[in-house]
């Protein structure tokens, strides 16, 4: 008659004997290691008969197995009544200890990596998707006329422009009609047209001018920046100030609403 053998595929030794010890229900503190080497040696042969492949590992275990086995065979010594530092050396020498460390130390890492395994499957469960450009769902930031040119920056270009003109010499002095801001606005729209867009902020002055021309020349540009026709900006610090058109110079309106500007 043959027999067939149907085996479990075992990671090692530890884990074969922690295997026969939960089959059996088996307390691992104390081992019956007469029962274990017995169905330890069964596989072993088994594994043998089906010709698998017996690792080292397996042989070594049953070798300690037969060796523990043969010392608890052996009649122990008198019992000789000594201090409890004695009585626990006395219970030191089972030779079962040191198997029995290994197998606890085995059963707790194999716990942990049982458990890494769920969670490993668990994750595997999980699926993401690709990110999304969300930038359309950004609310509307209005566009700042002044970002990156400071308050200072202008008044040190005005005072600059006032130290010049304070050290011209005036030989006469003819007085022209006043210019409101609106008209020079409409003058700094023709220089920016005939300019193609972009003009220097030294470029509106010259030695000729009036304090009062000069302080509307200031406002003018203050204002086309408040309606958003002109941005500034400097290339590098302290250098002159650039003032560029918006939109195409011949699209800009030179037409105001008469309340829309209070000079």
């Amino acid at each position: 008659m043959k027999v067939t053998y149907k085996l479990e595929v075992f990671e090692g030794p530890l884990d074969l004997l922690l295997h026969l010890i939960d089959k059996n229900e088996l307390d691992i503190y104390n081992i019956p290691i007469k029962e274990i080497t017995d169905q330890y040696l069964g596989y072993v042969q088994a594994m043998h008969e089906l010709e698998l492949d017996i690792t080292s590992e397996f042989l070594v275990m049953a070798a300690t197995l037969l060796s523990i086995k043969s010392k608890m065979l052996l009649p122990k010594p008198p019992v000789i009544e000594f201090d409890e530092y004695f009585d626990d050396m006395d219970d030191s020498l089972d030779p079962r200890a040191e198997l029995v460390a290994k197998l606890i130390e085995y059963r707790k890492y194999k716990s942990i990596a049982d458990m890494l395994r769920d969670k490993e499957v668990e994750r595997s469960l999980v699926y993401t998707r690709e990110p999304e450009d969300l930038t359309s769902y950004l609310p509307d930031i209005q566009e700042n006329p002044v970002e990156g040119l400071d308050v200072a920056d202008l008044l040190f270009a005005f005072q600059r422009t006032l130290r010049k003109l304070a050290n011209r010499n005036v030989v006469t002095r003819i007085r022209r009609d006043e210019i409101s801001v609106k008209e020079r606005i409409r003058e700094v729209i023709d220089l920016l047209k005939f300019k193609g867009g972009k003009l220097l902020f030294s470029k509106l002055f010259d030695y000729e001018m009036t304090r009062e021309e000069i302080v509307v020349t200031f406002l003018a540009i203050l204002e086309l920046m408040k309606m958003k026709k002109v941005i500034c900006y400097q290339y590098k610090l302290f250098e002159d100030i650039v003032i560029q058109a918006k939109e195409e110079v011949s699209d800009i309106d030179t037409q105001f609403p008469t309340d829309e500007i209070n000079y």
